[in-house]
């Protein structure tokens, strides 16, 4: 039997035909432009073939990704202007409705006209604002299923009929629940209206996000940095774009998210990449690295650096020709004093003060009746005397070599650190053995954040137009200093959970965070609708809150399918494996999470059952699905199916309980439709 006509699947599927059409048409028109006559010279033709490069990879169509999700039937042009008669009615227009379907891309057919509306565009707004109670102008909303990129079915919610009773979309459930294989995915056709707002809100805000496990606050920022792409795309061109993850495994996992959204210029690196000034070779004991890592180190070294300023006790003689010219001592103090008293860096009123002594000579030449200009003075700062002068007045520092003198010279910090650091905690970060030199030192990761400091105190780190900044509650106030650095005359978007917490220095309070960051006035918003954990599971790990960050409001899962949940006893690694091959049997992708220390084992136990697994950060395929995650690892993963591999043993490999608890919570909550936890020891009594 054929398909009648006028059947809506059949119209949605040639128009979604039509699209990837015309999607084509786009990419082989920017493939066949011609610059060879349109550049002035070679530096233009290159910036100019590399944007139409990046045009071309923008304008790829991912076979599997759908180019639209959702269709909007407006009562009447968006934005048009509507008389409104005498009754105060709106007169409906002669074509009802005016249909867009909306997608993660911009597409038009050859005469302009658009065949799909980006998701960020104004008029897509109400596809995840609109309601019973508040259309938006809204008629019709239609969601799509789609299987390997083709449309299987629809799904139409009649706004504008008080009729029809509100109901929960099945399809938007299905989306959410779907199985992963795989990097993460966007969460485009499935933004909520409160992950909306936070969505679009503006770029010169900084906003900050509490949410708990399943609450999608990273995939927020990420489309909000799409979002802010579009809105102020040639803003953010010129000043850039950071997000900055965790860990490699992290970035690796939500890298492909911004280009299947058609964004390719977002950089990602972690906190490490941005201090990488000297190479890690140690670590720190937990004291050190939070003493380290407390923010009184920024007093600490800004002393330690302005204690190279020594007030000059000899005048400075400037001989050009037969003429010679002296600046007496006191007059080079003035100088010196008013550079410090302007407060700014370093290394920029070092290279202010030969230009300040030249002109107090240039102003003793005119007095003699010379007329120099300001070559004259360029000539001067370069004067040898004046040069020396500067050297032996505001010697250049090495912000490497006053790290190391700090850790390494127990006098030397004792002056500097007096009133600020007690004597213990001097000691906490002192070296034992002191280094010979920058090269040889076994700097830690909190040592480079140290070095960034002192680096910016010279010099001032370059800011870009908008940072993201995620599991931002594992950042001390250094690192949040370093960051903030980056997005000094920028926005930032802070996400993080503070029961997720995992380190001595964890995030106390978000308000004393940005305080840290230099975005004290920045708008938190608390995300608490779980869309990704299952209502069982996050019940269950629910149960810590209490003991790890009292006063959050737990999650509340709006899944109507409750999950797979099961605490199971088990007698050894052979009984863990069998209840991944369990799992493995569902669709989709399955981590076997466990304490650092367990993994070795766990990983020979699955080599001699002969199921091949990857480590986390390795892309899952469909022959290779099970992920063997160390527990330290797993923040801001997630796989469908989770085996928790010994409880107890996750707690017991934190240094402090409330740290082990938290790290506990953290890999409880990484399933995404269903939990099996395992255990031979008794478990946490916290859960129990």
């Amino acid at each position: 039997m054929s398909t009648p006509v006028d059947d809506p699947l059949s119209r949605e599927r040639s128009h979604l035909s039509a699209s990837r059409s015309a999607l084509r048409a786009m990419r082989e028109d920017a493939e066949a432009l011609d610059i060879s006559d349109v550049t002035a010279n070679w530096v233009n033709a290159e910036v100019l073939a590399r944007q139409i490069a990046e045009r071309i990879k923008a304008l790829a169509d991912l076979s599997d990704t759908p180019l639209f999700f959702g269709r909007l039937d407006y009562l009447y042009a968006p934005g048009a202007e509507q008389a409104e008669g005498a009754d105060g009615e709106r007169p409906q227009p002669e074509a009802a409705y005016q249909t867009l379907h909306i997608g993660r891309r911009h597409v038009h057919d050859a005469d302009g006209d658009p065949m799909v509306i980006d998701w960020r565009a104004p008029v897509s707004q109400p596809f995840y604002r609109a309601s019973k109670k508040d259309p938006m102008g809204v008629a019709l909303r239609r969601r799509f299923g789609y299987t390997r990129g083709d449309i299987t079915a629809y799904e139409d919610e009649h706004l504008s009929d008080p009729s029809e009773a509100a109901r929960t979309s099945k399809l938007l459930q299905q989306e959410i629940e779907r199985p992963r294989v795989g990097p993460m995915r966007d969460i485009v056709a499935t933004i909520q209206p409160e992950q909306d707002e936070i969505v679009r809100s503006g770029l010169s805000g900084t906003v900050c996000v509490q949410g708990g496990p399943g609450t999608g606050k990273t995939a927020v920022g990420l489309h909000r940095v799409a979002y802010l792409l579009y809105a102020h795309r040639e803003r953010l061109a010129r000043t850039g774009t950071l997000v900055i993850g965790p860990n490699r495994s992290f970035l690796h996992y939500i890298e492909q998210v911004l280009p299947a959204l058609g964004e390719l210029t977002v950089r990602q690196a972690t906190v490490d990449d941005l201090v990488a000034h000297v190479e890690i070779k140690g670590t720190d004991d937990a004291r050190a690295a939070v003493v380290k890592g407390d923010a009184r180190l920024a007093r600490v070294l800004r002393r330690a650096l302005y204690a190279h300023v020594t007030m000059p006790a000899e005048p400075v003689m400037v001989v050009r020709g037969s003429r010679r010219w002296r600046i007496p001592a006191y007059e080079l103090e003035e100088l010196v004093r008013e550079l410090l008293d302007r407060d700014i860096r370093y290394g920029a009123a070092r290279e202010a003060l030969p230009q300040r002594i030249a002109h107090a000579v240039l102003v003793q030449m005119e007095r003699s009746g010379e007329a120099p200009d300001d070559r004259v003075q360029d000539a001067v700062a370069r004067n040898s005397a004046v040069k020396a002068a500067v050297k032996a007045v505001w010697p250049a520092v090495d912000p490497a070599k006053l790290v190391l003198r700090l850790l390494s010279d127990a006098g030397f910090l004792a002056v500097h650190a007096e009133g600020i650091l007690d004597e213990d905690e001097q000691k906490a970060i002192l070296w034992a053995k002191p280094a010979r030199s920058v090269k040889s030192a076994k700097w830690s990761a909190a040592d480079a954040v140290l070095i960034d400091e002192a680096t910016d105190l010279i010099q001032r780190t370059h800011s870009l137009g908008h940072v993201v900044l995620d599991e931002a509650q594992d950042l001390s106030p250094m690192q949040y200093r370093a960051v903030g650095r980056r997005c000094s005359t920028g926005s930032a978007t802070v996400l993080g959970d503070l029961a997720q917490g995992t380190t001595p220095w964890a995030t106390r309070s978000w308000q004393e965070a940005l305080t840290h960051l230099g975005k004290p006035e920045a708008l938190v918003e608390e995300l608490t609708a779980g869309f990704r954990v299952p209502t069982d599971v996050i019940t269950y790990a629910s149960r810590l809150l209490s003991h790890i960050a009292p006063g959050l409001t737990p999650v509340v899962s709006i899944r109507e399918n409750p999950g797979h949940f099961e605490v199971r006893p088990v007698s050894g690694p052979k009984d863990v494996v069998e209840a991944c091959r369990e799992l493995l049997r569902h669709e989709g992708s399955t981590g076997l999470i466990a304490a650092d220390a367990r993994v070795p084992e766990l990983a020979g136990a699955l080599e001699q059952a002969g199921i091949p697994y990857l480590g986390p950060g390795e892309e899952t395929t469909m022959d290779t699905r099970l992920t063997l995650v160390p527990a330290s690892l797993a923040k801001g993963l997630e796989y469908d199916y989770v085996v928790l591999d010994e409880p107890q043993a996750v707690v017991d490999g934190e240094p402090d309980e409330r740290t082990g608890l938290r790290r506990l919570y953290v890999t409880l909550t990484r399933a995404v439709s269903g939990l099996t936890v395992t255990h031979t020891a008794p478990l946490p009594t916290q859960l129990t």
